[in-house]
């Protein structure tokens, strides 16, 4: 009998391995097809896993190596993994679907993945959202948001982990921000395609799908703005039964009116004086945490249960049990050189300390870009309690350290 192997398309730093463990202990073989294996650490670090170098971007390419394994392997399923491309999972969706393997609708994750698209699909289907605006240049951006009204939300309509977005609260912001978007040549694959959207205050949420259901939300905290980088995350978020009720409604609003009917997605939203406003639809499992924080609040492997579902078979997220679990990240206040990093393996010893993981090391060079990038590790604690949580989250974080020598300036 034929090994039965899961074909990952690209990989993922942050739950990458978390798939391949995943899927190992399914019993099932993975393999990853990536344009360049060697952008993911753990690729690289573990000679028993199977990585073939393939143009991810040509769907005929990825056909032929597929059909290469089939007559190997049996291929069990099919999964899309990127950090910062989402028409990954449009292809991957593409790949299920000319294999025959269970997979979401092609077309359905296009559409979410275009910021504007999806923007329009929830406004017909009278899904509450921002006011928003499609520009191509810095006089459409100017008149959008004096149409909008200040502050306005600017960013690309197409990408991942806040990459480009950034709150502009006067006409100086504003114009700075869209000459750096504008400028930036490697987020268009053609024409520049800008977003430009009321601000909506209030409290964020993080919202996870499994098919036509709600399976874990969370809350999400930001360090100040112009920026929108995560400094915190907890599950489950404090709802009453009334909040809990609308999100929910909102969010299967959302699946419905997008077409996500299939496997995992990741909604944003943030719950504001008309109640909740929708602000992202990912067709995806979110990265960085998320997948650890609702199996230690929940006792639910949300990846594992993707992998039955990419497989044909029966998923279940019945709780196992209740805890608080949350996650702390760091973020250095400065650009320039990292000098130390330190404390991690002493706030590793708490107890009800889950995960401690520095992503930058000693004199490497931090330069902050104002989204994901900027974190340089994070902590994750889990407690019986939301107060015991976050008292474990204060102590771990006390513990760790580090220091920044400046860049030197000019006619230094």
């Amino acid at each position: 009998m034929a090994r039965r192997a899961l074909i990952l398309v690209e990989g993922h730093r942050s739950i990458g391995p978390l798939y391949v463990n995943a899927a190992r202990r399914l019993g099932l073989h993975p393999i990853t097809l990536s344009a360049d294996p060697a952008r993911y650490d753990y690729l690289v670090a573990a000679e028993s896993l199977e990585a073939v170098r393939v143009d991810t971007g040509d769907l005929d390419a990825l056909i032929r190596e597929c059909s290469r394994l089939r007559a190997s392997y049996d291929i069990a399923g099919i999964v899309g993994l990127s950090g910062d491309d989402e028409s990954i999972y449009a292809t991957a969706a593409k790949l299920c679907q000319y294999f025959d393997v269970p997979g979401p609708n092609p077309a359905s994750i296009e559409r979410c993945c275009d910021k504007f698209s999806q923007r329009r699909l929830l406004e017909e289907a009278g899904v509450p959202i921002p006011a928003y605006r499609l520009a191509a240049n810095a006089a459409d951006v100017e008149n959008s948001a004096a149409e909008i009204g200040l502050p306005v939300i600017v960013k690309p309509a197409a990408g991942t982990g806040s990459g480009g977005v950034r709150l502009c609260r006067n006409m100086d912001e504003l114009a700075e921000h869209t000459i750096y978007l504008l400028g930036e040549k490697d987020l268009w694959r053609s024409s520049p395609r800008l977003l430009i959207e009321e601000f909506a205050h209030g409290q964020q949420y993080s919202v996870n799908t499994m098919g036509n259901e709600v399976i874990a939300v969370g809350e999400v905290e930001f360090y100040g703005p112009p920026n929108f980088v995560v400094c915190n995350s907890m599950y489950p978020a404090i709802l009453d039964d009334y909040k809990y009720r609308i999100i929910e409604d909102a969010s299967l609003s959302c699946l419905d009116s997008l077409d996500l009917g299939w496997g995992p997605a990741n909604i944003e939203l943030r719950w504001t004086k008309r109640g909740p406003v929708i602000i992202e639809v990912n067709p995806r499992l979110p990265g960085w945490t998320t997948p650890q924080l609702i199996e230690l609040a929940y006792g639910v492997d949300p990846i594992a249960e993707h992998l039955n579902l990419a497989m044909g078979q029966e998923w279940d997220f019945r709780r196992r049990h209740s805890h608080t679990a949350a996650a702390r990240f760091l973020v250095p206040e400065r650009d320039g050189v990292l000098d130390w990093i330190e404390g991690d393996s002493l706030a590793a010893s708490i107890p009800g300390v889950a995960e401690i993981r520095l992503y930058a090391e000693s004199k490497s060079p931090i330069v902050r870009k104002g989204d994901f990038r900027d974190t340089i590790g994070h902590v994750i604690a889990v407690g019986a309690s939301r107060a015991e949580t976050e008292a474990i989250l204060l102590r771990a974080i006390g513990l760790i350290g580090w220091s920044i020598t400046p860049f030197p300036t000019l006619g230094e």
